[in-house]
């Protein structure tokens, strides 16, 4: 027990990594001297002060006021009432009597942007009551832009989101696993999507504004979709990065062309992108179904992939993939580093999401400076095209 080896991590880093991941730092923490210089030299505000003495004293009776303001002001309010009145009268006397069918507050509940004809219907599963609803391809996007990305984004980090959503649809009717009554869930294994009413709860008098919002960027792009050799690509998206996003074959098995690892230093702004999460050694043994010794430090070894995501781990000779780390502890990233303190493990961890694809924080990090859709799709998408459904798809055009 005494010749026990401490906690260990491998130095299996690369390199290039490591430098890319320092110059990402040194741009946050010279972003924050910035902000904290700029507040240090901004002066006061100047109030001006007038000395007690010199001071007016105000009486407010009725010295010196002129004789025709009584009139005036008894002119003027029954000029207004005559104005008040009068149309409630005509109204009332002309009118049909008849209600509208909806109230004031609901129209302005009302989104008011339309799409045009979509080119077919999907069958969602609501999982709430268990039943499939089948809902025009578009106003579908519209309910899964809303769910997936916050409404607060830049126009054209939605206009992004919506054309990752309808190529996302597009290829798994085209190429996913068939239900017997469904095309997809309304949740994460497919895509997060709600109703414009579930969206009028969550969003209350914020919704007609949302919406739209949504909308415009759902119609800017409508019937356009991703292709790479003339198919839909897989077009997967997740939320923060670590400031690069990941190849796909280090998180899932294929490697797929269009999904390469690029820079996303934009992310480093996300309030997503750190997050820490405390187990004790009987958790991390629940979870993982592994013994572990108690009352020494634990061995552990690591390797990472070229973005600095942790691609295998050894906990006292238990081997796991990043992911396997990050699904079976529920972590936000598999980029993580772990610590360990009377008898915890401490894993923090930088990003949110498996990392493939197209970063949402990202494109909004983008759009903010000015980037169009076209430019932050074929950013997190490498050498793709955008196409529409009619000339990808026509299959499903003619159902």
């Amino acid at each position: 027990m005494n010749k026990r080896k401490h906690t260990y991590y491998s130095n299996s880093v690369p390199k290039s990594w490591k430098k890319k991941k320092s110059s990402l730092k040194k741009q946050l923490m010279k972003k924050q001297q910035n902000k904290l210089e700029y507040t240090k030299t901004q002066p006061a505000p100047l109030k001006k002060i007038i000395p007690l003495k010199n001071r007016k004293t105000r009486y407010f009776d009725n010295r010196n006021q002129s004789t025709w303001k009584f009139p005036t002001a008894l002119l003027f309010s029954g000029l207004l009432l005559f104005i008040l009145v009068i149309p409630a009268v005509i109204v009332a006397m002309f009118g049909d009597g008849k209600q509208e069918d909806i109230t004031t507050h609901e129209k302005e509940m009302e989104a008011t942007v339309e799409f045009g004809g979509s080119p077919f219907s999907v069958a969602v599963m609501r999982q709430a009551n268990d039943t499939v609803e089948d809902i025009p391809l578009e106003a579908y996007v519209a309910g899964v832009v809303a769910s997936e990305m916050p409404a607060t984004f830049e126009l054209e980090a939605l206009k992004a989101q919506a054309l990752a959503a309808r190529t996302f649809t597009v290829n798994h009717l085209l190429h996913g696993d068939a239900e017997e009554n469904y095309d997809l869930t309304d949740t994460v294994k497919h895509q997060v999507y709600k109703s414009e009413q579930e969206l009028k709860q969550l969003w209350g008098k914020k919704f007609t504004e949302n919406m739209n919002k949504i909308k415009e960027a759902v119609q800017a792009t409508e019937g356009q979709i991703l292709t790479y050799d003339d198919a839909p690509i897989n077009a997967a998206f997740f939320s923060t990065s670590n400031g690069y996003t990941e190849n796909s074959e280090e998180y899932w098995e294929n490697e797929v062309s269009y999904l390469r690892s690029v820079e996303s230093p934009w992310d480093l702004d996300s309030p997503e992108y750190l997050g820490r999460e405390t187990f004790t050694i009987a958790q991390v043994q629940e979870e993982l179904a592994i013994d572990l010794p108690e009352g020494a430090p634990l061995y552990i070894e690591m390797e990472r992939t070229e973005s600095g995501r942790v691609s295998n781990i050894a906990i006292e000779g238990n081997s796991f993939t990043g992911r396997e780390i990050r699904e079976g502890l529920d972590l936000k990233s598999s980029d993580f580093t772990v610590t360990q303190n009377n008898g915890h493990l401490i894993f923090t961890t930088e990003g949110f999401g498996h990392g493939v694809g197209m970063s949402q924080y990202g494109a909004d990090g983008m759009a903010k400076e000015g980037k169009t859709y076209e430019e932050i799709v074929k950013h997190y998408y490498q050498d793709v095209d955008i196409s529409t459904i009619t000339e990808t798809a026509p299959t499903l055009v003619s159902k």
